[in-house]
């Protein structure tokens, strides 16, 4: 049985899952794919591994959106199929500050262009927001392109990491709370 805990971020509220032990789902308030049955679980109903998992995301994270942070070691574990968990694993080695599109990720899987369709379904069910950084996907010409946490979202995660400059976040309420970080 999974373990839920809401946290606070800059860009709104987060929903963090753990189960066995392992980070399992790092979801923004209304994202797409979002576990709609998700309910925070008591700490102490929590299995202690569970607690100390999404204790260490936690804090993570907050160090992350403070930018002390550039990569995370809370343990996770990816669930989904061979296709997609190929796919995470491939998000996991785009480094902070850098980005890569569909289109590229997919190369450097040795999958054909014509893949990128499905390349990109597998980056926007990715269950470990941030954790595992989709939001370092871009559009073939450098678009921001779908995040199922929003583009706007995106768009300031990208702006925290430097990819982006100030001049080039809107003026919405999520581009003034990153502006805010820095």
């Amino acid at each position: 049985m999974s373990s839920h805990q809401i946290i606070d971020s800059p860009l709104g509220d987060m929903l963090l899952r753990a189960d066995g032990g392992a980070l399992t789902g790092v979801f923004f308030a209304g994202q797409k794919y979002y576990p709609g049955l998700a309910r925070p679980t008591p700490v102490s109903a929590m299995p202690a591994a569970d607690a100390r998992v999404l204790e260490q995301a936690a804090t993570e994270l907050g160090a992350y959106f403070d930018g002390a942070l550039h990569g995370f070691s809370v343990p996770f574990r990816l669930v989904g199929s061979a296709f997609q968990q190929r796919i995470w694993q491939a998000l996991c080695d785009i480094e902070f500050g850098e980005t890569s599109t569909y289109g590229q990720l997919g190369a450097g899987l040795g999958l054909p262009p014509s893949h990128s369709r499905a390349v990109g379904g597998a980056v926007g069910r990715n269950p470990l927001s941030i954790i595992v950084p989709c939001h370092r996907v871009l559009g073939a010409t450098g678009d921001l392109t779908g995040y199922a946490g929003g583009v706007d979202r995106k768009r300031a995660l990208l702006t925290l990491e430097g990819v982006l400059y100030p001049g080039q976040l809107q003026a919405t309420a999520l581009g003034q709370a990153v502006l805010a970080l820095g």
